[in-house]
C-alpha cells in the first residue's frame, strides 16, 4: 500500500509563491503517473496538474498554466517525491490540494483528470491565498 504525504501549504499574499511536496512511503516506480487536485470549499475536487513516471509528460488545467509547475524527483534517495511549484498564487487558488499516484504507465491525458482513476491518495495541504 503506497502512502502519499503532502507538505508545503500555508497562507501566502497573492502574487507569492508555494512550493508543494508530496512524498511517497516506497518507490511508486518510474511507472506511476501522479497527480495535484484541490478543493475548495463547498466545490468539486478539481484537477490541477498530471505528470508521468519519468517526469516527461504533464498537463495542466487552463487557469494554472504558465504559474504552476510540476515535476518529481525520481532519484533512488527522493522517494519518488513530487513537486508542484505554485507562482503568482491568485486568491482563487485558496483549496486543500491533493497529491495522487495511479499504478500502470502513463496512457492518454484525458484519464488523469478524473479523480476517480486514481489509486492513492494524500491526506492534503491547505493553500490560502489572501488578498
Amino acid at each position: 500500500q503506497v502512502q502519499l504525504v503532502e507538505s508545503g501549504g500555508g497562507l501566502v499574499q497573492a502574487g507569492g509563491s508555494l512550493r508543494l511536496s508530496c512524498a511517497a512511503s516506497e518507490r511508486t516506480g518510474s511507472s506511476y503517473p501522479m497527480g495535484w487536485f484541490r478543493q475548495a470549499p463547498g466545490k468539486e475536487r478539481d484537477f490541477v496538474a498530471v505528470i508521468s513516471g519519468s517526469g516527461g509528460r504533464t498537463s495542466y488545467r487552463d487557469s494554472v498554466k504558465g504559474r504552476f509547475t510540476i515535476s518529481r524527483d525520481n532519484r533512488a534517495n527522493a522517494k519518488n517525491t513530487m513537486y508542484l511549484q505554485m507562482n503568482s498564487l491568485k486568491p482563487e487558488d485558496t483549496a486543500v490540494f491533493y497529491c495522487a499516484a495511479r499504478q500502470g504507465g502513463f496512457t492518454s491525458v484525458s484519464v488523469y483528470l478524473n479523480q476517480h482513476e486514481y489509486d492513492y491518495w494524500g491526506q492534503g495541504t491547505q493553500v490560502t491565498v489572501s488578498s
